[in-house]
């Protein structure tokens, strides 16, 4: 990783399937976590399919990411929403139990 500072941010030479990209950003170590990310799942969708075209390669790779990211978002959804409806149930509790107050006093 090779970085150059500059007025909006870093730039960043980062290499994806033996390609040279130079990103900018606020958060050189970041971008650089997130090329070798790419490309390590370049390779292995490289090893997994006989292709050696780098633009079929990187669209398999960006459909694998997509998934994963789908995955991990119904999982989230899934779990906000429990705790979305246990917070709805708890204040409503807490808001009976207020009211119950309320009335005896």
């Amino acid at each position: 990783m090779t970085t150059k500072p500059n007025g909006n941010g870093s730039s960043v030479r980062v290499e994806i399937f033996d390609q040279a990209y130079n990103l900018r950003g606020t958060d050189p170590d970041y971008i650089f976590k997130l090329a070798e990310f790419v490309d390590t799942k370049m390779r292995s969708v490289a090893e997994q399919t006989s292709t050696v075209d780098s633009m079929r390669l990187a669209v398999l790779a960006a459909l694998n990411i997509a998934d994963e990211y789908q995955v991990l978002k119904r999982k989230y959804d899934a779990i906000a929403g429990e705790y979305s409806a246990r917070a709805h149930q708890l204040s409503d509790m807490l808001n009976d139990a207020l009211e119950e107050g309320r009335r005896v006093s």
